[in-house]
């Protein structure tokens, strides 16, 4: 593992972004934990592609589907693999740090409070609603994951979009399983068609 930051390229506004240090990944990663209630991976791509634009859209596709298929939390692989691209050891330690720090006292004081007014009608009200909103989230970051990929590919990528949420999500087969059955299949076609497209 390297501490050098690695040089990013311009961004689709056409601004060249300084590669961020532990402190800004920190601060990154912190925003993003106290923004997402119910799961932080849509507010993780406007930081990172967005906002701070220090992953390009596929890079964070291409990012997150590694993280996706390693034992562990999407999101804090996520931060992991960032942090150490960009600083390292430490910006890895800085970006799961500022991912974890502020939740994890947030939730701690939350569960307190839940354990003393939990049988509230309106709170249990509000926590479905808060739920309700979360998985809108999700549903709006998958489809702008899967626009420019369908975009750019549209007959090799859809498929395999569909049979992933018909697996996962219709069929409630284990991810594991899925990914093993697709990833190679997937990987296959596209080395077919790179070696086609090649003089």
């Amino acid at each position: 593992m390297t501490d050098t930051p690695a040089p990013l390229e311009p961004d689709r506004a056409g601004r060249e972004s300084a590669a961020p240090g532990p402190g800004a990944l920190f601060l990154a990663f912190l925003g993003i934990a106290i923004s997402g209630f119910g799961g932080v991976l849509p507010f993780a791509r406007r930081m990172l592609v967005e906002r701070r634009g220090w992953l390009s859209a596929d890079e964070f596709n291409e990012t997150l589907s590694l993280c996706q298929s390693l034992p562990g939390p999407n999101i804090v692989n996520l931060s992991i693999a960032t942090g150490q691209r960009f600083a390292g050891a430490r910006g890895s330690v800085a970006a799961v740090s500022g991912l974890v720090l502020a939740p994890m006292m947030i939730v701690i004081g939350l569960g307190a409070l839940y354990g003393r007014f939990g049988g509230v009608e309106r709170l249990q009200g509000a926590v479905m609603g808060l739920g309700a909103a979360a998985a809108g989230l999700v549903v709006a970051t998958a489809a702008k994951m899967a626009e420019p990929l369908l975009r750019r590919r549209p007959w090799s990528a859809g498929p395999f979009i569909i049979l992933a949420f018909a697996g996962v999500g219709l069929m409630h087969w284990p991810l594991p399983w899925v990914l093993l059955g697709l990833a190679p299949i997937s990987i296959a076609i596209v080395w077919r068609l790179r070696a086609k497209a090649a003089p």
